[in-house]
């Protein structure tokens, strides 16, 4: 019997460790928006050309990571230059729980390696922003047309014949807030349109959202940085094979394997400090409660 009961109990304490593990994740708030789509928009920041090649290396990141999880990349608008970098692209990616798992890479990521066009071998030191923001539904944003100013004009760039010779582009003005969009890859003007109020939506969510957690972040402290995009998150180091997230002091030696989409590290080790963070909020406020 005894060495039934001594059996028994650590079976029991195995579980009980297991049933501790799911209250705890069960006690984490939700974020309404997890499961949402997401309009990811990335542009070049300091550095020249270096900086737009970066903004291109981001994007063929996050679109191989999409790639491995089945999501869905729909480019929206994009900007070009002539050495193959991007100046700004701004993209949808659906599926499932997109929200979830990009939330955390809004901000400023650095890049520090020898461009190809550096002769002497010397490092430079480039910047890209990235803006992920949850897409949102005509429910979720009420747009007085009113509010909007509407331009068109012709397009350029990259287009066939219809380049130039018809005013497809459109331009989207929001007047309380001063928000623009732009939007000119399809030769349809109603679906360029479409596209601009789709791109307008989301930046409106997101002030709304930022809004919000401005307000929360100035009773709670210990966060994942402030989720402001002039804040550098990261930094891509090529001479080292090495990715720093600063905001959680995590490094890994992988670059080449996150250069092309392998993410879950990074994106799991963030958002295991956020769960971590919301969890000590949630449990310090129910014990203020008692």
């Amino acid at each position: 019997m005894k060495s039934l009961a001594r059996d028994e109990i650590a079976r029991l304490e195995r579980e009980l460790g297991t049933l501790e593990d799911a209250i705890k994740v069960l006690l984490i708030p939700k974020d309404p928006n997890d499961s949402r789509n997401v309009v990811l928009e990335i542009r070049a920041g300091t550095g020249g050309d270096e900086a737009a090649l970066f903004a291109s290396d981001l994007f063929r990141m996050y679109s191989r990571y999409a790639e491995r999880r089945g999501w869905k990349v729909d480019v929206m608008s994009m900007s070009e230059t002539g050495v193959g970098g991007l100046k700004e692209v701004i993209a949808s990616f659906e599926g499932k729980n997109v929200y979830r798992q990009l939330k955390h890479e809004s901000g400023v990521h650095r890049v520090q390696r020898v461009p190809v066009t550096e002769a002497s071998g010397r490092i430079h030191t480039s910047t890209a922003t990235v803006a992920v923001l949850p897409e949102a539904e005509e429910v979720d944003v009420q747009i007085d047309p009113k509010d909007l100013r509407v331009d068109t004009f012709c397009s350029s760039g990259p287009g066939g014949q219809s380049v130039n010779t018809t005013y497809s582009a459109v331009r989207v003005t929001h007047l309380p807030t001063g928000v623009v969009v732009s939007q000119q890859d399809e030769k349809s003007q109603v679906k360029n349109r479409q596209k601009a109020m789709k791109v307008l939506r989301s930046r409106l969510y997101e002030m709304e959202l930022r809004k919000q957690q401005d307000a929360i972040a100035k009773e709670r402290r210990g966060q994942v940085g402030t989720g402001e995009r002039s804040e550098k998150i990261r930094t891509y180091n090529f001479k080292e094979n090495r990715i720093t997230d600063h905001r959680i002091n995590f490094t890994m030696h992988q670059l080449e394997d996150a250069l092309e989409g392998d993410l879950d590290e990074l994106i799991a080790q963030a958002q295991a400090r956020v769960d971590s963070d919301k969890l000590k909020a949630a449990t310090e406020s129910d014990t203020d409660q008692a």
